[in-house]
């Protein structure tokens, strides 16, 4: 347990405070396993810094844009440094919404429908009905989506800065769900009830905004459909080590109908809210189990 481990954490993504409050629980847990540890506050210099430290393997604790979106993946295999979590063109697919969609369709996966159009187009003439539900192109965390009702008189586009794309899709009502895979194998549903009934960033990283159930209170087949369908999304999306995607089940669309893939997360959270910590625990795998399994798991794509 000697290895030297080095946790990128923080950035500059619109996510950065969750990548230190991740990076900091798994760089303590893994202090306590033995490792020696050094934590990475991201910045432009990070090849530098890295080349100073040497270290054995990368933790990449980083969320959101240049950190999960395969930016820093094509930086550490250029330095063959080994890291965890998925490579360059699985994280850059899975990031960018609009492909990952089109891979999940590809691969027989319900996703609802939508579309992806220019800032301006969207601004003059909304593409779809509401409901309907409002995103960036490439952020994680809930950030910048939002959600358009029937008689809202709201401008879902004040104060936006998330780039020129936008992407619109159809509400799905219903049960908010994520999967997690670890090891090429799914781990459980867990169901997430927000409160203020829409699963944003508030509610993600607030204690007490969201109740969770693992395991998720939804059919024996629609448990079974988002086991085998995230454990689909890994291997469609190229992914390795442990992933996370999220679903929406509307129940009101009858017997064995009504799942829809949202997304998946290649560098799922490590808070004390996440989802993959909770699930795992769900199978008696503790969060340093997890963290360690991660760590062993790094590697480079090429």
């Amino acid at each position: 347990m000697s290895r030297h481990v080095a946790v990128l954490m923080g950035g500059w993504s619109a996510e950065r405070q969750v990548s230190l409050t991740s990076g900091r629980a798994c760089a303590a847990v893994l202090r306590e396993q033995g490792y020696r540890v050094s934590e990475i506050d991201v910045g432009r210099d990070l090849a530098a810094v890295l080349l100073e430290l040497k270290p054995d393997v990368v933790f990449n604790a980083l969320h959101g844009r240049w950190g999960e979106d395969g930016c820093v993946q094509g930086l550490l295999e250029i330095m063959g440094l080994p890291y965890t979590h998925s490579g360059v063109r699985a994280s850059a697919n899975a990031m960018h919404k609009p492909t990952a969609k089109e891979l999940y369709r590809r691969a027989g996966l319900a996703c609802a429908e939508g579309m992806t159009v220019s800032l301006d187009e969207a601004r003059s003439q909304p593409p779809l009905a509401p409901p309907y539900v409002v995103k960036p192109t490439e952020e994680g965390s809930t950030v910048g989506v939002r959600v358009v009702r029937p008689g809202d008189n709201i401008d879902p586009f004040v104060g936006w800065g998330y780039g020129d794309e936008v992407m619109f899709e159809r509400y799905v009502p219903g049960r908010e769900l994520s999967v997690a895979v670890m090891d090429e194998r799914p781990l459980g549903v867990i169901e997430i009830e927000p409160l203020s009934g829409l699963y944003d960033y508030d509610a993600k990283y607030t204690d007490g905004l969201a109740v969770h159930y693992m395991p998720a209170r939804v059919p024996d087949d629609i448990y079974q459909q988002a086991m085998d369908w995230a454990l689909q999304a890994h291997h469609v999306l190229g992914c390795r080590g442990v992933t996370r995607s999220d679903f929406r089940y509307d129940d009101s669309e009858g017997r064995g109908t009504g799942l829809y893939i949202l997304e998946t997360n290649t560098q799922p959270g490590m808070t004390p809210l996440s989802l993959v910590p909770e699930i795992a625990a769900h199978r008696e795998i503790s969060f340093a189990a997890l963290v360690r399994w991660i760590v062993e798991d790094a590697g480079c794509d090429r």
